[in-house]
C-alpha cells in the first residue's frame, strides 16, 4: 500500500496497491504455499470444533475497508439441509444476524457491520458442486467479535459456570 507520511515520503507497506484493489495474501507464506493467516484459520476452526478431523482450507484476501471481516464459507452436511432451514437454525443461534435478500441486493457488507456484535449472514444458497452443500457469505466486525467481545463472552460464560 503506498501513502503519504508528513515528510511528504512514500512508504511501502503491501505488496501492491490496496485502493480499489484486493490482495490474496495475508501474513507471509509458508512451504506449503499457504500464508500463516490462512493456517491458523484452518487450526482455530478444528481447534474451536474440537475436531482434528474438519476438512478445511482458506485464502486469505486483504481488502481495502477499515473494520470487519468477510468469509466466503462453504459447509458439506452428512444429511441434505436446504438453505430455507440453515437459516432457520442460524436464526436460533445467538449472536447471529440472517441479512438475506441477493435478489434485492441485502447481504451482510463490512461497512454495515462495523460497530455491531453479532456475526451476520447472507447470500445463504445450495453449493451446486456437492449433493449437502450449502455456501454461505458471513460477515462480523473483527474487533467487537474477533476480540474485545469474544473476550468479555467468554469471561461471562466461565462466572456462570
Amino acid at each position: 500500500m503506498l501513502f503519504r507520511s508528513r515528510a511528504d515520503k512514500v512508504k511501502k507497506v503491501l505488496p501492491a496497491q490496496i485502493a480499489f484493489n484486493v490482495i490474496p495474501q495475508i501474513d507471509e507464506f509458508l512451504e506449503n504455499k499457504y500464508t500463516r493467516e490462512e493456517m491458523k484459520m484452518v487450526n482455530e476452526t478444528r481447534k474451536i470444533m474440537n475436531d482434528d478431523t474438519i476438512g478445511i482450507t482458506a485464502t486469505c484476501v486483504r481488502v481495502p475497508v477499515v473494520i470487519s471481516h468477510a468469509e466466503s464459507v462453504n459447509i458439506e452436511t452428512e444429511k441434505k439441509l436446504t438453505p430455507e432451514q440453515a437459516a432457520e437454525i442460524l436464526k436460533k443461534a445467538p449472536g447471529v444476524e440472517i441479512i438475506d435478500d441477493p435478489l434485492n441486493k441485502k447481504y451482510p457488507l463490512p461497512i454495515d457491520t462495523a460497530g455491531k456484535d453479532a456475526s451476520f449472514v447472507g447470500r445463504i444458497r445450495q453449493d451446486e458442486s456437492i449433493e449437502n452443500g450449502l455456501n454461505l457469505w458471513i460477515v462480523s466486525d473483527n474487533l467487537r467479535k474477533g476480540a474485545a467481545l469474544n473476550a468479555v463472552q467468554i469471561a461471562e460464560l466461565l462466572i456462570t459456570r
